[in-house]
């Protein structure tokens, strides 16, 4: 953790919903005139996509049926901690950005699925911050849960997970639902080494539980929308958090136990904008203290 520099990390797994946590924050940055280095995960994947599914055929030839995005082998944790550590202690780093379909990779005049070069992060930025698969991963080898200010994790349950990946790579990316469930069962490994241990290290949990019956993901032909659903917000360590000020601000939310609020799913972006802006007004006013004397 780092006072002068502090970062922030989104974790979740492909389909969680993290890009709606990004899209507060971004909005709260804006507000409060913060300027962040964005860093995206899959930035720090191992492989491009035509060396991913070369490397998948091969691990497959040789019986290893459950190599994937979310595991240590594909990825480049080290790299993520070099730059979490680098980021805390001077504000600096080196980061790149992975070109998900044409219209992200048209500028750069590469082909979808590649990354761009390494270059150095823009000067001058408030903090740090990071959405993606690993933000909070642990290992035998690496941590890089030790150096955010503050990690967040958003963990839809696993049925409602499904929905929304099978709906996302289905409509948006032109997979098959027989891909896509190939691909679900070929990384549950790596979800439960991975993913799921990730989640006793953040500090604050949003996971979105639908009222509505999603027992058959795999058939499902909608997607649960947010006034389907109530989100529950677990905080690992709730001193300081004022539960009262949030129970009379959100209309609909109750307790459910000391450190958990449950809110409607229509109100989870006022939750986040709730919780999180008091968060980045105590990290700025930490960096003014911490910040050099001029003169």
């Amino acid at each position: 953790m780092s006072e002068r520099h502090p970062i922030i990390a989104i974790t979740g797994s492909s389909g969680a919903g993290t890009s709606t946590v990004t899209r507060t924050f971004q909005n709260i940055f804006r507000r409060e005139s913060v300027t962040a280095a964005i860093i995206e995960g899959d930035s720090f994947h191992r492989y491009d996509r035509k060396e991913m599914k070369l490397k998948a055929a091969e691990a497959e030839k040789a019986g290893n049926n459950n190599f994937s995005h979310f595991g240590a082998n594909a990825n480049l944790f080290g790299d993520i901690e070099n730059l979490f550590r680098t980021y805390s202690e001077t504000g600096q780093g080196r980061s790149r950005k992975y070109l998900h379909n044409a219209e992200e990779a048209a500028p750069y005049q590469q082909e979808p699925g590649t990354f761009t070069a390494w270059e150095d992060l823009p000067a001058g930025t408030d903090m740090l911050f990071y959405e993606g698969l690993h933000g909070a991963v642990v290992t035998p080898e690496h941590n890089v849960a030790q150096y955010p200010d503050l990690l967040v994790g958003v963990v839809p349950v696993i049925n409602l997970e499904w929905i929304q990946k099978l709906y996302r790579d289905k409509n948006m990316r032109g997979y098959s639902a027989d891909a896509v469930t190939d691909t679900i069962l070929r990384r549950m490994p790596d979800y439960v080494h991975y993913i799921t241990p990730q989640f006793q290290h953040t500090h604050v949990n949003f996971q979105r539980v639908p009222i509505v019956d999603t027992s058959n993901p795999f058939v499902a032909r909608d997607v649960p929308t947010a006034d389907e659903s109530m989100v529950v917000i677990r905080f690992a360590k709730p001193k300081g958090i004022d539960f009262q000020y949030l129970l009379n601000m959100i209309h609909g939310s109750m307790m459910s136990r000391a450190n958990t609020i449950v809110v409607p799913g229509g109100k989870m972006e006022l939750a986040m904008q709730l919780i999180f802006t008091p968060f980045i007004w105590r990290m700025v006013e930490r960096q003014k203290r911490h910040a050099p004397r001029v003169g």
